[in-house]
């Protein structure tokens, strides 16, 4: 169940629980007149079924409820009401398989903005895997995949493409690769104040390393490990069972293939370079066509699924 908590203007609240009492899943509907100070006006509150929630606040958006007022949207993680019941029984489709399109867009917005601390997340992560490469110790690569951030630009990339919405696109892809071009650049200067110190050498990078060679050698099985986890990701922020995300974070070479990029480059051994560039670049692109190609299915699957949506009041 979600709960929904709106601010409208007085003369505005008739029309606000016309439309939620209209929504088929909706229950616990409460009106506080006058109770808002700023803005001004009703709280409108209740509790909604998360397969009818994104109808409704779309419905809401439509009608200029966020504009005028607000509305907030919390997870209920425990309801004990049979009239909750009802209405989750009531609403069509189930709940684990509904998309909350504005919580998704704002999410992936949040996570594809290129913030010190993106970045912060993204270098730690990458000179882990620099680490990790050069000892050939997998568990520091399992690690350093767990740390990197750069699945949310990634799923905002998806997300704006499916929405053609070009400003997100824009906003992700700038996130992805100066975040990517700056964690390198940090990594690989990283790695010459290793070799300086002498914990880092020649020999290291060029040694068989077979538990963490596959990095700079990106064939097919790289693509598909790189799309079944865009799959899994994207199902993981899209459905109300996110546990899978981590999972996800540790299965895609992303951050470990930049970080062997870097350290090759500042050995001005350009083969491994240009193998993990390439190994980098399969990443990415199966993780976004993955996730395209899943939010479009989620969106067609449901939009058969679902009953007709709530219409705002005239």
């Amino acid at each position: 169940m979600l709960h929904l908590r709106l601010i409208t203007p007085a003369d505005r609240t008739d029309e606000v629980v016309r439309l939620i009492e209209g929504t088929v899943g909706t229950t616990h509907l409460a009106v506080l007149t006058g109770a808002a100070r700023d803005p001004e006006g009703d709280v409108v509150m209740c509790d909604v079924a998360r397969e009818a929630g994104d109808d409704l606040i779309a419905a809401l958006r439509k009608a200029g409820i966020d504009e005028c007022g607000s509305i907030a949207v919390e997870n209920i993680d425990l309801s004990l009401s049979q009239r909750a019941d009802r209405a989750e029984e009531d609403a069509p489709g189930e709940g684990a398989d509904a998309v909350l399109w504005e919580q998704l867009t704002d999410l992936t917005h949040e996570e594809s903005t290129l913030t010190v601390t993106y970045v912060a997340f993204l270098s730690v992560a990458t000179m882990l895997a620099a680490c990790g490469v050069m000892l050939d110790n997998a568990i520091l690569i399992v690690g350093a995949m767990a740390v990197g951030p750069e699945f949310g630009p990634l799923a905002g990339i998806s997300t704006a493409l499916v929405h053609r919405a070009p400003g997100l696109v824009g906003r992700s892809l700038w996130a992805l690769l100066a975040g990517f071009v700056l964690a390198m650049t940090a990594t690989a200067g990283f790695a010459w104040l290793m070799d300086a110190v002498g914990l880092f050498t020649t020999e290291m990078i060029e040694a068989d390393r077979p538990n963490t060679a596959f990095i700079w050698q990106p064939d097919w099985m790289s693509f598909v490990v790189a799309f079944l986890a865009g799959v899994a990701g994207t199902l993981s922020l899209t459905s109300a069972k996110s546990g899978a995300l981590i999972g996800v974070a540790i299965s895609v070479t992303t951050v470990p293939a930049a970080a062997n990029a870097a350290v090759a480059f500042s050995y001005r051994d350009y083969a491994q370079t240009t193998g993990s560039t390439l190994q980098l670049l399969a990443n990415l692109g199966g993780i976004v066509l993955a996730g395209t190609l899943t939010l479009i299915a989620q969106k067609w699957f449901w939009g058969r699924r679902r009953g007709p949506a709530p219409k705002a009041a005239r």
